[in-house]
Parts: structure tokens; C-alpha cells; sequence
């Protein structure tokens, strides 16, 4: 065939498993063009950008302190030696090794830190997705007439499309690719994101955020395995802990936007009765930027090139490689550095041949039928596979460990807001002002009435005239030729009462809102239809305070856990942090302010970090490249499940005792960190 690559010529022997490029196949895999040296480090410092190595002085020459060039030579002459060693090393075994040396070679420079910001923004668009519902819910509430159970299924619906949006898109990244189901993940994330902002109905609503939540569940498990594949072994624990910090970024962008935005009532526009477009839909809109700008983003990134040796894709991962290796160098002043690769080996696979051979028969929805059946077998088989006797005992402990971390972790998330509302609502209703048989008669009622209790009272031929009615009750009290217009209520009632020749014009005062009343000559004219929003209430400014503190309360743990990351290493910094979250949730037995329950929200959002950063990179290094987004999927899905069951089990406590959610999350961290410390250390490990 005709050469594209500069001497390099791709033959593929009938015997040989492996697409090769270039001649030397006795060179243990991986060949040079000219003389083969070692590669300069990407360098982590660009201090040295535009010189050349000979004008340079190695700071530790004259203190016997090997240069780092030096250290690389004698790490990859240690592994060829290893290999040569092995004779029974596998395929992939040999492709990891030499995939490990290639990225060496390509440095990390400016290409990585480009996927950097554009994966960041699709995991900072997850960290959006987690807060949308809970910042809108209370507006969303009154503009859809919403019950309590419908408002519990708004917030769970989310994280039940991403459980499956997870299983889903990690399954298929291994078969079709990261960057591919990247795309089409978060573009359904998109259109169903902007779809809900519009929905007036609560059916509708529902649909559309699941299905914006099956978007965006894809994004974590891709973003991670996209990533460490274009991380040489040495960067790979410290940079995949610093991308965890756009889902810190993600909070605070939700948190700042929702308290700019929602409590904004003219932030909208409505259409008659039928159509009303509120602050808090223009807030969904924007929550949906995040996930745009990585969506454009990563047209113009390259497909994983381990992805394509996997699947015996050689001319494209050669050529990737190539682009990010001259992209690296060419910032760094060094564009005379050239790509030395002149062969890769590579697995060959038959289960594309066996989709490819279906293709090119029957009609176009039988073809379609036979590849997603097919995708779907390959899919269930992968899954299987995580349950084979090479890593059972390696999926066991980690889904134990994502269980026990995100049962506590969203659980808590959920307990500290409502338990910081409830006591509100205590401190609230110790200020209620009880009136006993007050006698009222002939009277203009022209101011609001706020948390009061009026029992036994009589009320004749009085006036309720444009007023606010906010957490009023009246107890066997009688209301006889009053009149009642244009009030607007909140959680205001009358039980027991007598109302006689009552007229209630243009008022939310529904009948239900009269428990056991006899109404006798009683008459409802215009009353409001639908619900009503009550900016000033529902919009407490201290909802997006609590989670802007816990946001930001995760950058130090952020910050510690990706510089330690590689010295520490990932088990100890998971079972540490799991330990230490532990003892955070026994000391909240002695909380009893809102401000206490802050603080150790805070000191708790800041400690799990560090194991959470942990347990994403070890899921990335325990399992090989045509099960990683698979095996990271499934383990995410189980995550999004233990989050709906935290989440449900301890606001049902809220109010009752805080004794069995501080127990249960302690006792899971606890087995959680003890689990974790079973683990092999994957810090010197080649990516697989």
C-alpha cells in the first residue's frame, strides 16, 4: 500500500496477531527511526521552554542526584528486561508496556491540559446535574402544583436516570469508543436539559429530566477512562485527582447561578395562564452551558488511541499519537523532536469482523437489529466478565467501597440541608403568637398576618382585604358576614371553624384548606387558579449558602489528596480519608446549631474528597482498557443507587432522631476504609 507516514509501512503477516508499522519487529514491539535514545520528560516545569538541552545545567549534576532523563532510561530498560523475562507475557500485557513507553515519548504538555479543561467541563456539567433539581424544587413546586411524594420523586429521578445512563454509556465507550458515546451522551443531556426548562406539566418534567440524567450519567465513567488514557503512569494519579475538582467547580457554578437567578422573579415571561416561564427554568437553561461547551469541546479531540490498538484501529492510533507527541513539543520550543514510533503492536479482535460481516446483508433496520443486538451480547459479556476469576475478588471490594461512600456521602448531602431547615422551622415556630377568644368585629384587616394562632375567636361583618396569610391557623373560631379578597396564603388553614355568610372573592383560600368547617351561606367567587410562587420563602438565600460552603469546603481535600496522590498512594488515601469521614460524622452527635452542622458539613465535604479522588483513580487502574469504562460504569450505576437509598433513608429521620443517620453513615465509612486497605497498591502500575 501506499506510505502516509514517512517510511512507515503497515503490513500485516498472516500468522502475525499484531498490525505492524515499519520493520524491526525484533525490537520487543516498538521501534525507532535512526538511532533509538530516550525521550526528554514532558518536563512538569515549562521553565525550560525555547532552550536547548545542551545549554542547559542540571541543577543536581554537582549533588549525584540522576537526571530524570536518566531515571526514565533506566525505568523502561527495567521493564524491557522484565518483558524479555515474562516469555508467557500476554498480547496485552506487551501492548501495555509498550503503550507506557510511547506515552513517555509524547510528554505532557499542552494537548492533555486542552482535554483537561474540555473532560473537566463534562465532569463539572455532572456536578451541576446533582444540585439542579434541589435548587428548583421549591419554586417548581408552587408553578406545578407539586405533593410531597411528587416533589420526592423529582429528586430521585435524577440519579435514577443516571444509574442507568452510567451502565449504559460506560458499556458502550468500551465498544464504541470514549470520545463517540462522550458525545452522544452529553448531546442528550443537552436537548432533554433544555426540553424540561419548557415543560409546564409535572409528567412532562419528569420524562425530560431522566432522560437528561441518562445523558449525563455517561460522563463520569468516560471522562475518567478517556483521560487516563493519554497519562503516562507517573501523572496519572496527580492529574486525574486535579479533574476531579471541576465536579467541586460544578457545585459552585450551580450554587452562584441558582442564587443570581431564581429568586429573580422577572427573570421570565409567561403566555396567558397556560405558559409561564419563571426565574428558575432560565436557571435550568444555564445549568445546561457546562455540558455545551464540553460537547464543542470535543469535536475537535482525538479518539483514545489505546481504544484503537485495542480494536486493531492502527492507522488512527499511530496517527494520534504522532499529533499529540509534535502538539507537546512544538509548545515546549522543541518542534525538532520527532515522533521516533515506526511500529505498534496491537491485538487483533473478531468482534467487530463478526458486526462488519452482518452489515453487508438485509434490509437497513435488520442491520440495524443485528448490530444492537450484537453491541448488547458484547455489552452483557463484558459485564460478566468483571465477575471472572482474574478480577471477582478486585469488583467485590470496590463496589463495597462505592456503596459504603456514597451511601454516606449523599446521604449526608440530603440530612445537613433539612436538618438546617428543620431547625429553622423550630426556631420558626417558637416565635408563633397564640390569640385566645379575641373578639373582632366591623374591622379592616390591611396588613399581613404571620405565624399566629387564633383560637375560640369570633369575627363579625370584618374585612380581609389584598393581604398575606403565611403559617396562620384558626382553631373553633366562628367567621360571620366577613369578606375575604385577593389573599394569598401560605400554609394557612381553618379548622373546626364556623363560617356563616362569608363571601371569599379572587383568594387561594380553597376548601380544602377548611378541615372539619361548617360552611353555611358560604360563597367562592374567582378564586386563583393553579399555584403561586412565594419568591420571598421558598428562595431562602441560606439554601445556596449551605452548598456553596460545602462546595468550596472540597478544595483543600482536592488540593492535598492530587499532590499526595502519588506519594501517599491511592489505597492509603482511600482508607485514611474513609477513617477520618467517620469520626466527622460521630462528633455531629454534638451539633445542635445550625452553624455546627455547617461547619462539620464542611469538614466532611473536605475529607471524603480525598477518598472519592482515591477510589476513581484505582477503578481506572485496576481494570484493562476493554473493561475500564465498563467495569467504572457498572460501579457508578451502584453509586447513583446507594445515593437514592442514602438520600431516602435519612430525610425520613429528619426531625425524628439523628442517632440511626449518624450510625449508619459512620458504620459504612468505617467498613468502606477497612475494605479499601485490602487493595493492591496500583501507583507503579501500568495501565493495563
Amino acid at each position: 500500500m501506499a506510505d502516509p507516514y514517512q517510511n512507515n509501512v503497515y503490513h500485516q503477516g498472516g500468522g502475525d496477531p499484531y498490525g505492524t508499522y515499519g520493520e524491526g519487529g525484533d525490537q520487543g514491539g516498538y521501534g525507532y527511526q535512526g538511532e533509538s535514545y530516550p525521550q526528554e520528560e514532558d518536563a512538569a516545569s515549562d521553565a525550560t521552554e525555547g532552550h536547548d538541552d545542551e545549554d542547559q545545567m542540571y541543577e543536581g549534576e554537582y549533588q549525584g542526584i540522576p537526571h530524570p532523563d536518566e531515571v526514565k532510561a533506566a525505568q523502561r530498560a527495567a521493564r524491557a528486561k522484565a518483558r524479555q523475562a515474562q516469555a508467557g507475557a500476554t498480547e496485552l500485557e506487551e501492548l501495555a508496556e509498550q503503550y507506557e513507553d510511547i506515552m513517555e515519548d509524547c510528554g505532557h504538555g499542552r494537548f492533555q491540559w486542552t482535554l483537561f479543561i474540555v473532560l473537566g467541563l463534562a465532569l463539572m456539567a455532572d456536578g451541576v446535574e446533582c444540585f439542579v433539581v434541589g435548587f428548583v424544587l421549591p419554586s417548581a413546586e408552587k408553578d406545578m402544583c407539586l405533593s410531597n411524594g411528587e416533589k420526592g420523586m423529582l429528586g430521585l429521578i435524577v440519579f435514577l436516570g443516571m444509574m442507568v445512563g452510567a451502565f449504559i454509556w460506560g458499556g458502550m465507550a468500551d465498544k464504541l469508543g470514549r470520545r463517540k458515546c462522550l458525545i452522544w451522551a452529553l448531546t442528550v443531556n443537552c436537548v432533554f436539559a433544555f426540553l424540561s426548562s419548557f415543560a409546564q406539566g409535572y409528567g412532562f418534567f419528569l420524562f425530560f429530566r431522566l432522560f437528561s440524567g441518562i445523558g449525563i450519567g455517561g460522563s463520569v465513567p468516560i471522562v475518567y477512562s478517556y483521560f487516563s488514557e493519554f497519562l503516562q503512569m507517573d501523572k496519572r494519579g496527580e492529574h486525574l485527582s486535579w479533574l476531579c475538582m471541576f465536579w467541586m467547580v460544578g457545585g459552585i457554578y450551580a450554587s452562584f447561578t441558582a442564587w443570581g437567578i431564581i429568586p429573580r422573579y422577572g427573570w421570565g415571561f409567561s403566555m396567558g395562564t397556560e405558559f409561564q416561564f419563571h426565574g428558575w427554568r432560565v436557571f435550568v437553561l444555564v445549568c445546561a452551558l457546562p455540558a455545551i461547551t464540553s460537547l464543542v469541546g470535543l469535536m475537535f479531540m482525538p479518539e483514545s488511541p489505546r481504544f484503537l490498538l485495542e480494536n486493531a484501529k492502527h492507522d488512527e492510533a499511530w496517527m494520534i499519537l504522532k499529533n499529540v507527541h509534535d502538539t507537546n513539543w512544538r509548545a515546549k520550543g522543541q518542534p525538532e523532536k520527532v515522533f521516533q514510533v515506526t511500529h505498534i503492536k496491537a491485538p487483533k479482535t473478531n468482534e467487530d469482523e463478526f458486526i462488519e460481516i452482518q452489515s453487508a446483508t438485509g434490509t437497513a433496520i435488520q442491520r440495524w437489529a443485528v448490530r444492537t443486538l450484537t453491541l448488547c451480547k458484547l455489552m452483557l459479556r463484558n459485564v460478566a466478565s468483571l465477575l471472572g476469576p482474574e478480577l471477582r475478588l478486585s469488583t467485590l471490594f470496590m463496589a463495597i467501597i462505592w456503596f459504603t461512600m456514597a451511601f454516606s456521602y449523599y446521604g449526608l448531602g440530603v440530612w445537613f440541608p433539612d436538618m438546617i431547615k428543620y431547625l429553622q422551622q423550630e426556631e420558626y415556630e417558637s416565635k408563633v403568637k397564640v390569640f385566645h377568644r379575641e373578639r373582632v368585629e366591623r374591622f379592616h384587616f390591611n396588613f399581613s398576618l404571620e405565624n399566629q394562632i387564633h383560637r375560640e375567636g369570633e369575627y363579625i361583618n370584618d374585612k380581609f382585604i389584598n393581604i398575606e396569610m403565611k403559617s396562620v391557623k384558626f382553631e373553633d373560631s366562628l367567621f360571620e358576614d366577613c369578606y375575604f379578597e385577593d389573599i394569598k396564603s401560605t400554609e394557612t388553614m381553618f379548622e373546626n371553624c364556623t363560617i356563616r355568610s362569608t363571601v371569599f372573592y379572587n383568594t387561594d383560600l380553597y376548601e380544602e384548606k377548611f378541615i372539619d368547617c361548617k360552611l353555611e351561606n358560604t360563597t367562592f367567587l374567582h378564586n386563583k387558579r393553579g399555584c403561586h410562587l412565594d419568591i420571598d420563602e421558598e428562595n431562602d438565600v441560606l439554601i445556596y449558602l449551605v452548598s456553596f460552603l460545602g462546595s468550596l469546603a472540597v478544595l483543600p481535600g482536592n488540593i492535598i489528596s492530587a499532590l499526595f496522590m502519588e506519594k501517599i498512594g491511592r489505597v492509603k488515601i482511600i482508607g485514611l480519608s474513609m477513617l477520618i469521614s467517620a469520626g466527622c460524622t460521630f462528633f455531629l452527635f454534638l451539633s445542635f446549631s445550625q452553624a455546627a452542622i455547617i461547619a462539620w458539613q464542611c469538614l466532611f465535604c473536605g475529607v471524603s474528597v480525598a477518598a472519592w479522588n482515591g477510589i476513581e483513580v484505582i477503578t481506572v487502574e485496576l481494570y484493562p482498557a476493554s473493561k475500564r469504562a465498563t467495569a467504572f460504569g457498572v460501579l457508578n450505576a451502584l453509586c447513583k443507587l446507594a445515593a437514592i437509598l442514602g438520600s431516602s433513608i435519612f430525610a425520613s429521620f429528619v426531625g425524628v432522631t439523628k442517632v440511626v443517620p449518624i450510625l449508619l453513615s459512620c458504620a459504612a465509612l468505617v467498613c468502606g476504609g477497612l475494605v479499601a486497605l485490602k487493595l493492591p497498591e496500583t501507583r507503579e502500575k501500568i495501565l493495563q
